[in-house]
């Protein structure tokens, strides 16, 4: 019988100024002190306390915020005939369990009719089946709409907390601790890093408090990170897939993706077999995706059930404009008509170039020159041009420097790109292109001065974008606690100035500018919020404070996506053999005045 062979115990790590730099200061006599209130409150667990003691404390502080969030209002609360986003998850749960799958991309579209991918849909499907079995009113079809009893907000609530807590966190925990491990970052570090992700305001309230699914296909999309640092390309491109069919917001991070996956299957030689398999696993993974519908409504056509559910309901319009003529009663038919219709229905191009005040291009312009004087069908093809040219740089920075641990830059820069640029932008968007960037202070330096400046002021600048949109659902409160509790953890404005003025600012080095710069948005955002809440706006115009915050969101936003992109190339390493010419030069230059 063969003996028991013991798991070998890790070396224990070590705690040296040189990986505690970002995050541990020493003074003059040598004592070591924390360097912003996050850290303090971690402290206690720098040395003895085991990581598997300090995680499960962390899921629970977090998750009681979350919880704490949900007590307030939602989108929609007491809004009727259409209410909101809360209104809309639920009509999902509805529909799903009591009509026929063919139907779903078609019943009553005017009123919250499905416009997500499949995964969206099933996982509808499923709560709703969870939900009705503990009461079947909350989601009797049709007449449920609108229903706002207080066991429903919390089993709707609780929803959103456990599918977090089974897809989203387990994603960021795994990959902060591979980002850590892959840049010699400390246990504890990684554990300070990981709170702070946790406690992102921006997603906890727009999931929690306005009430979305988001941070299930910010997940997948995280999952897909971690698959590609691991060298699993094929998991990836499965977990990618699956952010995709959840939600399509998701290509926000699909040009990046591409990138990399053609820059490690062409260079530095072709690799066909790993092309193809990449190929192969993707259309795969959407053919999985898609076949519950697609066999469910053939299934259907053969019970002679019609998706049609009013006489009068038009074709999809990719189906009306097939060059060939299709046999209505032909076994394809059925199948092919749900695939275009919830494409049509997941892409509505046809709702205009914005929805909304958002802080993007479009709707900058907008303020100043009235962009729907201009053909539609004009607008989308110049936002095409633009959005392309501006992920150009790096989408061809990542294909031809493919490494996996930059694929965050290269993801926060494309969806920079996309928010700023591409067509039907919603607020919450935002989300995107700030996770990849919030992920990063897991990282080698990210808790370091430089890094949680940046990433901190993006995050404040989001947040403070969202504000228009939360306080029409009366979220004023959760969001400014949450904000300013973010901000007081990590040493940011307007609770602290040590970044930018004290100790921190000494040791880290942040260049003049880049403190103007932070430190003008910082007040300019202080200014905003003291003026729209004591400063009627000026007659006729009822929306010159929402306009003034979408200016201002979107002028920063444009330097985030400066940054991420400046950063990206710099860690490529292609701008290296610059720099060594030009340090050869300047020694030259030094020898010769000697």
């Amino acid at each position: 019988m063969a003996s028991h062979k013991p798991r070998r115990r890790r070396k224990e790590e070590s705690l040296t100024p040189k990986n505690l730099e970002s995050t541990v200061s020493k003074s003059q006599q040598g004592v070591s002190s924390p360097e912003f209130p996050l850290a303090a409150f971690l402290w206690p667990a720098k040395k003895s306390t085991s990581q598997w003691v300090i995680l499960p404390l962390v899921l629970m502080a977090v998750g009681l915020f979350r919880w704490a969030t949900g007590f307030w209002g939602y989108s929609g609360f007491n809004t009727p005939p259409m209410h909101g986003d809360f209104e809309a998850q639920r009509h999902w749960m509805e529909i799903t369990i009591h009509l026929p799958i063919s139907q779903w991309y078609f019943y009553d579209l005017q009123y919250w009719g499905l416009d997500y991918p499949p995964l969206t849909a099933y996982h509808s499907w499923l709560l709703g089946k969870v939900g009705s079995v503990i009461n079947p009113d909350w989601f009797a079809l049709d007449s449920s709409r609108g229903f706002e009893e207080q066991l429903l907000k919390v089993f709707m609530r609780a929803t959103v907390l456990i599918s977090e807590y089974l897809v989203y966190i387990p994603a960021t925990i795994i990959l902060n601790r591979k980002l850590g491990r892959l840049r010699g970052v400390n246990s504890w570090e990684s554990s300070v890093a990981l709170v702070a992700i946790l406690m992102q305001p921006a997603t906890i309230l727009i999931d929690h408090a306005h009430f979305q699914y988001n941070t299930v296909m910010l997940g997948f999309a995280l999952a897909s990170i971690s698959s590609m640092l691991a060298g699993r390309a094929l998991w990836g491109c499965v977990f990618f897939v699956a952010a995709l069919c959840y939600k399509q917001m998701a290509l926000y991070y699909a040009p990046a993706i591409f990138a990399y996956l053609v820059g490690i299957s062409v260079g530095p030689h072709l690799r066909m077999s790993r092309l193809l398999a990449i190929g192969l696993v993707t259309i795969l993974s959407f053919a999985v995706c898609f076949a519950p519908l697609l066999l469910g409504s053939l299934y259907d056509y053969y019970r002679d059930i019609s998706a049609f559910t009013a006489k009068e309901t038009p074709l999809p319009p990719l189906l009306d404009h097939v060059p060939i003529a299709l046999n209505e009663n032909s076994w394809y038919y059925p199948p092919l008509l749900q695939l275009t219709q919830s494409i049509h229905r997941i892409f509505p191009f046809a709702r205009g170039l914005f929805e909304d005040k958002v802080a993007n291009m479009w709707c900058a312009i907008h303020t100043a020159h009235k962009l729907s004087n201009y053909p539609l069908g004009q607008m989308q093809r110049i936002s095409t041009v633009v959005t392309l040219i501006s992920i150009l740089p790096s989408t061809m920075t990542i294909s031809l420097f493919p490494r996996a641990e930059l694929l965050p830059w290269a993801m926060a820069s494309v969806a920079w790109g996309f928010y700023l640029c591409s067509f039907q932008v919603h607020e919450k968007s935002v989300l995107l292109p700030l996770l990849p960037m919030t992920i990063l202070l897991g990282g080698d330096g990210g808790l370091g001065t430089e890094m949680r400046a940046w990433i901190g002021w993006a995050n404040m600048l989001g947040v403070w974008t969202l504000f228009p949109l939360l306080k029409r659902d009366e979220l004023r409160m959760p969001y400014g606690v949450l904000t300013l509790l973010w901000a007081y953890l990590l040493g940011l404005p307007p609770t602290s100035l040590s970044l930018y003025f004290g100790r921190q600012s000494k040791n880290g080095g942040l260049k003049i500018f880049t403190k103007l710069l932070h430190l003008t948005f910082y007040l300019a955002m202080i200014a905003w919020h003291v003026g729209e809440a004591f400063v009627p706006p000026p007659e006729g115009k009822p929306d010159f404070w929402v306009v003034f915050n979408v200016l201002i969101g979107f002028a920063g936003f444009g330097i985030c996506l400066l940054w991420c992109s400046w950063q990206l190339i710099l860690r490529s390493g292609m701008m290296d053999d610059y720099f060594g010419v030009r340090m050869r030069i300047e020694a030259a230059a030094k020898k010769k005045k000697q």
